[in-house]
């Protein structure tokens, strides 16, 4: 038996990756192959994985993909790891329908026992009435232990640790309030470029956390996930895929995406121009390419390779930025800047236009059915009204887009000869 856990907590904000990550590097310094995983759809939790790990941090998402695949996933990428730890999403039963999609879904589906972060700031034995409720809510998951965060003092510790004696849980410790530990965001979330100060995270949960029953010496507890199930389905396609690939501009991939191709190879758009003889597809995911536009624009023997390999029929799959990167041009309050042409639009990153559009998506294309979630800021331009797009005024789509319940969406698809681009991030293709 093979431990792993899930790391939740009851709301968003509560410091759940904070604790995941730090986590993470503590069992990672002690030897061990921890396999980091993220529920949802999430591109900046996993590069924080990923680099404390050293291992790719692999999403797990039940809207987006089946249980079965999940599991699948699971157990695929965990299968050489010492210790899988999967970090959750938003509070512990938040889906996108009730609980549906949640990170309780995951830990059902897993079967793994969920360790509760439960921020602590200000809070007494009231919060035994709280966890009561978490605790109980559903019969059908196990929980591991909690772990309080910012928490005042010793003094405020044991009076917190005395709820969970009084709940009959298990209190594996906590995190001091500690301003220096809380990561900053920006944009499209946490800012993924920073690194907290992950020696003292480390030193700080080696001092106040029990974190030795997470590990795989504490098996009764913790130890569900069977190493030796058999053979794990992941096939392989057997097909040459280029990656447009850049730390900012061109970053959100899911590793499975990657992983699911034969043969496979990366370029930079902002410095390179890319070898398009002999692919299957050219793949233009997600990033920020409105802060990169100066080298983007640059490096125009790359945008004419890439409109002239679309024109000629190559297959491309284009992502939010990377649909943004096909379009006329991209807008900012600095200025109007040309990008590949391939489709007739222009983008507005400009400030008074920003306006979040977020959530899943589903839409059926040439016999099809496609999943994926959307998440930007940017929208397309208007050239009658000199304004960004309103719901209901976007391009003609290619399909009707749906969200996670079934109702109509205003996101536009395009399918331009081989060329398929959307603001939705695709989970497969």
């Amino acid at each position: 038996m093979k431990p792993a856990f899930l790391i939740a907590a009851p709301t968003s904000g509560s410091g759940k990756t904070t604790i995941a990550r730090g986590l993470m590097a503590l069992l990672v310094s002690k030897g061990l192959k921890v396999q980091p995983f993220k529920c949802g759809p999430d591109y900046i939790d996993t590069k924080f994985h990923t680099s404390v790990c050293g291992r790719p941090s692999i999403n797990l998402d039940t809207f987006m993909a089946s249980p079965e695949h999940v599991r699948e996933l699971f157990l695929h990428y965990g299968k050489d790891a010492d210790v899988c730890v999967v970090e959750g999403m938003m509070g512990l039963f938040d889906g996108y329908d009730r609980d549906k999609g949640s990170a309780y879904e995951i830990a059902k589906t897993l079967d793994i026992p969920v360790v509760l972060v439960v921020d602590a700031k200000s809070a007494a034995y009231s919060i035994a009435a709280l966890l009561q409720g978490f605790l109980n809510f559903r019969k059908d998951i196990r929980f591991a232990g909690i772990i309080f965060n910012k928490v005042g003092s010793a003094r405020h510790f044991e009076m917190l640790k005395q709820v969970c004696d009084d709940l009959q849980v298990r209190c594996l410790g906590y995190l001091p309030k500690d301003s220096s530990l809380e990561q900053g965001s920006r944009y499209l979330g946490l800012d993924f470029s920073e690194q907290p100060e992950t020696y003292k995270l480390i030193n700080l949960l080696k001092e106040h956390v029990d974190w030795r029953a997470l590990t795989p010496k504490y098996v009764p507890n913790v130890g569900i996930f069977d190493s030796q199930c058999g053979n794990i389905l992941f096939p392989v396609w057997e097909q040459k895929v280029l990656f447009a690939r850049n730390a900012e501009s061109f970053s959100f991939l899911y590793q499975e995406t990657i992983d699911r191709f034969s043969s496979v190879r990366f370029f930079d758009p902002e410095t390179e121009v890319p070898d398009l003889s002999g692919i299957d597809l050219l793949y233009l995911p997600g990033g920020y390419p409105e802060k990169h536009l100066e080298a983007l624009v640059k490096n125009e023997a790359c945008r004419k390779a890439i409109k002239d390999f679309a024109e000629q029929g190559g297959s491309v799959v284009a992502e939010c930025g990377g649909m943004m990167y096909l379009c006329q041009s991209i807008m900012t309050d600095e200025g109007e800047y040309p990008m590949c042409g391939v489709l007739p639009y222009r983008i507005t990153a400009r400030k008074a236009d920003r306006k979040l559009s977020l959530g899943y998506r589903q839409f059926e294309l040439d016999g099809k059915v496609y999943r994926g979630h959307e998440f930007h800021y940017t929208q397309f331009f208007s050239e009658k009204s000199g304004k960004a797009e309103r719901l209901g005024e976007s391009p003609v789509s290619a399909t009707q887009v749906f969200d996670a319940k079934g109702k109509p969406v205003a996101t536009p698809v395009f399918s331009y000869k081989n060329v398929l681009a959307s603001y939705t991030h695709l989970y497969q293709i």
